[in-house]
């Protein structure tokens, strides 16, 4: 696997995510050294960043209908993440298989 974010991106998703307010999406996220996936949780603030990013293969950010999916689509695209659309909203990279083609949203 190789790392495609830094500290850097890490720290722009989640402040645009935060600033989102009442209107930031929940998350959870897969961890590249032993494929642990988290609880969903909410809080962009203080838990995103807790434990650092370097683990963190990818994050899943789940939208509650078009409307919410839209305002948060705009704020990636924003800053600019390697990731893609889901069922249930967009997955965030943070490592990919070497040679693997990346989209950006």
């Amino acid at each position: 696997m190789s790392p495609i974010m830094n500290n850097t991106k890490w720290r722009e998703l989640q402040q645009s995510m935060y600033a989102l307010g009442g209107h930031s999406p929940k998350w959870r996220t897969k961890c590249v050294t032993n494929g642990h996936v988290s609880n969903w949780d909410g809080e962009w603030f203080y838990h995103f960043s807790e434990c650092g990013y370097k683990d963190i293969e990818w994050v899943e950010i789940q939208t509650e209908n078009e409307e919410h999916r839209n305002l948060v689509l705009a704020e990636l695209r924003k800053v600019h993440v390697p990731g893609e659309h889901t069922a249930h909203g967009f997955r965030v990279y943070g490592y990919v298989q070497e040679g693997s083609p990346v989209e950006y949203l």
